[in-house]
């Protein structure tokens, strides 16, 4: 296969890892085929749709590898789903009548592209997907190959993608300035939410960074500087039943003898007894494109500290949400490791015509490799048995509900 053209593009919400991984991919095509022309769609899936494209010049290709420094995307991010017609005729990034995944095959033919790099979640590669398979349809070839993008790590059926471990090291980061706040009042209740939608492994993550951050430090327990006060004392996930009462009473204890409580609350756990609410009052349940909860809008955070504060007699409450701080992180250490190797392997699978998301695949005994389209989904669900989860767990005396 020749490859003369490539276009990369990155969609979904922001993670660590975006810059990087277009500055690698920048990178590796210019050590591995620098006569192939880069071009960057600039938001995403809707970049494609209006032909809204940056070029990568020899100035860019010289200096990319500034962008491992920074957070962001600097092709800019958006969320459009190609198969959502109406919102996209909505939004007038279609027009009535028009089929988006000809619009978008016909964009990526004009402008003779041979590979596009996909950097994004499950529904980013798959959509990808669907379009080479309109391409092929239509007697045009075109090469997918997808990165795998979300911090909620929730991607199947590849092992970890990138920027998760970025984002559970910033929200812990973030943690530290929020449950300073625990000596602000008196009884302080404090609820630290996390990115997650469907999968705990952010929350749990964050937790145990920021856990691993209090045993660095000396305290002064004889004069207000304890652990007891600086530690979390309740983590929830999506993955595990919460028995509210149990807990309740647990951390009426805890309130009683340490004199605040932090909680770390994945942003998914407890939307479907959120959502249940909602409904059940007559109100609408608002949905983004993708015909996800919007979780902003219903806030699981406010939700919970509603659940707790009378029950534990907080005289004050603070909801807190790390996300759009991790998210816009630039890639840590071993983000910047992963990134090299993946988009190392994915220009190298580009060259010689292999599709797939490149990820470390739990199926085939946790290989780099591109993993089949076909096998990608997103969803994954945290492991709440895993061993170090189960651990932190016990350590904070916290008690759950049979699932």
């Amino acid at each position: 296969m020749t490859v003369r053209k490539v276009a990369l593009l990155t969609a979904g919400g922001f993670a660590p890892c975006l810059s990087s991984a277009v500055g690698g991919l920048v990178q590796r095509y210019t050590e591995m085929a620098p006569e192939v022309e880069i071009i960057g769609y600039r938001h995403g899936y809707q970049g494609l749709l209006s032909g809204d494209s940056l070029p990568v010049t020899e100035v860019v290709r010289r200096d990319a590898g500034l962008l491992h420094l920074f957070g962001g995307s600097p092709i800019g991010n958006s969320r459009v789903k190609l198969t959502n017609v109406k919102d996209l005729v909505t939004r007038g990034l279609v027009a009535d009548g028009q089929d988006p995944l000809q619009v978008a095959a016909e964009q990526l033919t004009r402008d003779g592209i041979d590979v596009l790099h996909t950097i994004g979640g499950d529904d980013t590669n798959t959509t990808a997907a669907d379009l080479a398979a309109y391409l092929a349809e239509h007697g045009h070839g075109l090469t997918v190959v997808g990165l795998p993008k979300t911090i909620d790590n929730d991607i199947v059926p590849i092992r970890h993608s990138l920027g998760a471990s970025s984002a559970a090291e910033e929200g812990a980061r973030f943690a530290r300035n929020i449950v300073a706040e625990h000596n602000a009042g008196s009884r302080v209740l404090i609820v630290h939410e996390v990115m997650g939608r469907n999968c705990g492994w952010l929350t749990a993550a964050t937790a145990r960074a920021y856990r691993r951050w209090l045993d660095t430090q000396r305290w002064l327990p004889e004069f207000g500087l304890s652990r007891e006060a600086w530690d979390i004392h309740a983590v929830y996930v999506p993955e595990a039943d919460i028995d509210l009462d149990a807990e309740a009473q647990r951390l009426r204890e805890v309130m009683d003898t340490v004199g605040n409580v932090t909680i770390f609350l994945s942003e998914g756990a407890g939307v479907d007894a959120i959502v249940e609410q909602m409904e059940a009052a007559g109100e609408e349940v608002p949905r983004d494109p993708f015909g996800h909860v919007r979780l902003n809008d219903i806030n699981p955070g406010a939700w919970f500290a509603g659940q707790f504060a009378g029950r534990l007699g907080a005289e004050r409450v603070m909801v807190q949400k790390s996300g759009y701080f991790a998210r816009s992180a630039p890639a840590n250490a071993e983000d910047l490791r992963l990134i090299q190797s993946m988009t190392d392997l994915a220009v190298d699978c580009a060259l010689r015509g292999e599709p797939g998301v490149i990820g470390h695949d739990e199926e085939h005994g946790d290989r780099l490799r591109a993993v089949e389209f076909g096998r990608i989904a997103g969803g994954k669900r945290f492991d709440v048995s895993t061993p170090w989860f189960t651990e932190l767990v016990q350590d904070l005396g916290q008690q759950r509900a049979a699932g």
